[in-house]
């Protein structure tokens, strides 16, 4: 799949990698949230002029703390947080009790050099599924290569913490396709 990439899409995939092998972010395998993190690195390709034109350019900080804290709570949406909430389930009382025993970033997996296997980070299974909707958005938008505008556009449109993050600095699918299409673009790609 990585040949319909542009060479923006292959660098934020290898960013990601980055993430996870690196201090920022963690983890034992690339998630949507490396992906997200990733693409805020980013200039020049259509992705990152479509964050800086809905306003994530000064604000990219403001994501990134959005992102560390929901790792910090397990990959938890903020949705998900008031859900369990509701259900009497302090999960900030959890966090804080985990990372008291066992140090802080318990939860998020951060094991800084320690993997569960040795040799090569791998995807997961959210990320997969935002490099595959890429591709469906990539063919929904009659784009014959995939680029990092389509894979911010998944992230934008696939439930979990990036596109709740993404949401709350008022980018959205809809405000993204306006952006990058004008107003004729595409329906969603499901």
């Amino acid at each position: 799949m990585f040949e319909r990439f542009t060479k923006d899409a292959r660098d934020v995939v290898k960013s990601a990698y980055e993430y996870v092998d690196g201090s920022e972010g963690g983890g034992q395998c690339v998630e949507p949230e490396h992906l997200l993190l990733a693409l805020l690195d980013r200039e020049g390709g259509r992705g990152s002029f479509a964050l800086r034109a809905l306003g994530l350019g000064e604000r990219g900080e403001s994501v990134r703390e959005a992102l560390s804290e929901a790792r910090r709570r397990a990959g938890l949406t903020q949705a998900e947080t008031d859900a369990l909430a509701g259900l009497g389930i302090d999960v900030q009382e959890i966090v804080a009790r985990v990372e008291e025993a066992h140090g802080v970033g318990a939860l998020a997996g951060d094991r800084k050099g320690k993997r569960w296997w040795p040799g090569r980070t791998s995807f997961g299974r959210g990320a997969k599924e935002v490099l595959e909707c890429s591709l469906r958005v990539a063919l929904a938008q009659r784009d014959r290569y995939i680029g990092d505008e389509h894979i911010l556009l998944a992230l934008a449109m696939r439930p979990g913490v990036p596109a709740e993050v993404l949401a709350d600095h008022g980018v959205t699918y809809e405000s993204l396709v306006r952006v990058l299409y004008g107003s004729g673009g595409e329906a969603k790609a499901g």
